[in-house]
């Protein structure tokens, strides 16, 4: 096992980047993990944790060093402010370390990284935390669950506070990988046996037969369901599109926001060789990522492209079966796969992506062929975003008309607004991420 200081080192490293140059978590995470691939499991499941932890708990974190430091959070030196960030959530949420050894690491770090003059700071700080330890009051929800207020107050007018708790408890639970079935590619037995064979816990997933929950293993390229393209990584509710989608032998379909492509691999896998997916996006790193996929899987209905979804490619028109629209949101829905979300997000930022999609729904709509189907989708729970632009999209567009969902979802998920063509699905209500998904049919002429 690499020494607790090195472990730490690269964690300082990882939070660094996102925290205080706001890169990525789960893209400066991966990175991190992809190049030291060569540490111990055990090592990359610490660096994991930590990082993580740390991203989820930091506005409790702060609220916490901001009670027991003279200098406030946004005054500290940066290193020192992540240093300590990252030892709080060691002192707080992870019991099998001693408070003596954090400790210890979080001032050795300091001096390692030449802040030797700061090190008194350190210890006084978290010494002065772990002897209040016990006395911290979390009752409040925005520091029990680490969850800006803004966010809690938009969503407790929209659900009743029992679901808005059940949604905050389920972003900071640990969750398996979803993966989704391609089930043209090998079956369902084939894939399990194989993802078994290798030590992976499978799960089935109680919303999909085409969804498993894998969990156990060290990183997915080393798994042959994954290089052999049986499986993709995408949660359950994400599988959900390709579902409402039904695409019949022959369609065409055009994914206009498509990277990295799960959506667009479901419907060429449903379309077993027949018809065309043609999928999207912005540029060229993010359609390297869907022809990446489409290799690995070596699906040849299936084809990306770079373009612009607020563009329109007037050689569509009236061309598409179907059209896949999942576009740029607030993702308030996966905040328990990338928590840096909920500090990024805003009320203002909600408020220009809902003007972006509306645009980009006006642009891509005019693909859908008469007697086609438009969904559209994103992985966020903000109404301005989701039910709000259904009710626009149905009165500025009059040719569409709602896809009755019922049926179409399978037998554990079931909401009333189904027949109304969308559903809401909600993390902790359902074992999945938080989606929005609704179908509308253009009328034939």
């Amino acid at each position: 096992m690499t020494k607790p200081t090195q472990s730490r080192e690269l964690i300082l490293d990882i939070l660094m980047e996102i925290l205080e140059k706001g890169g990525y978590s789960h893209v400066v995470l991966g990175q991190a993990l992809s190049k030291y691939q060569y540490l111990e499991k055990q090592d990359r499941a610490f660096i994991t944790r930590v990082t993580e932890g740390t991203i989820e708990y930091r506005l409790t974190i702060d609220a916490i060093l901001n009670q027991c430091s003279k200098t406030p959070v946004e005054k500290m030196k940066p290193v020192i402010r992540t240093i300590l960030r990252m030892s709080v959530y060691q002192l707080f949420w992870m019991d099998r370390i001693p408070d003596r050894a954090v400790c210890n690491e979080a001032v050795n770090l300091a001096v390692k990284r030449r802040f030797a003059g700061l090190k008194g700071f350190v210890n006084g700080v978290l010494r002065g935390i772990i002897r209040q330890k016990d006395q911290f009051d979390f009752s409040d929800w925005s520091l029990k669950y680490s969850m800006p207020q803004w966010i809690l107050d938009m969503w407790l007018k929209q659900y009743p506070k029992d679901t808005v708790e059940q949604m905050l408890e389920a972003f900071l639970a640990e969750k398996p990988t979803a993966v989704r079935m391609n089930l043209d590619r090998a079956s369902a037995e084939e894939i399990t046996e194989v993802l078994k064979n290798q030590g992976v816990t499978v799960e089935e997933s109680p919303l999909s037969p085409r969804s498993l929950l894998i969990s156990g293993y060290d990183y997915l390229e080393s798994l042959d369901a994954f290089r052999n393209g049986w499986i993709q990584v995408q949660d359950t509710s994400s599988s959900f599109v390709g579902d409402v989608a039904e695409p019949e032998p022959g369609d065409t379909v055009l994914d206009v926001c498509g990277a990295p492509g799960g959506k667009s691999l479901h419907l060429a896998d449903k379309l077993k060789g027949t018809g065309l997916v043609v999928v999207r996006d912005l540029t060229e790193a993010k359609v390297a990522l869907i022809e990446d996929n489409i290799a690995r899987t070596g699906y040849e209905n299936i084809r990306a492209e770079v373009w612009d979804a607020l563009e329109l490619d007037s050689s569509w028109i009236q061309k598409a079966d179907i059209v896949i629209a999942d576009l740029p949101c607030s993702g308030l829905g996966i905040i328990g796969k990338k928590p840096d979300i909920k500090y990024q997000a805003s009320p203002e930022k909600i408020r220009e992506l809902a003007k972006l999609q509306r645009e980009m729904l006006s642009a891509v709509s005019q693909y859908v062929k008469p007697g086609g189907r438009l969904i559209y989708s994103t992985c966020t729970i903000s109404p301005m975003e989701n039910q709000e632009q259904r009710e626009w999209f149905l009165e500025t567009f009059p040719e569409f008309s709602p896809v009755n969902l019922k049926g179409r979802l399978g037998e554990a998920v079931n909401e009333e607004t189904m027949a109304d063509g969308y559903i809401q699905l909600l993390p902790g209500v359902y074992p999945c991420d938080g989606f929005f998904i609704a179908g509308f049919l253009r009328k034939a002429e």
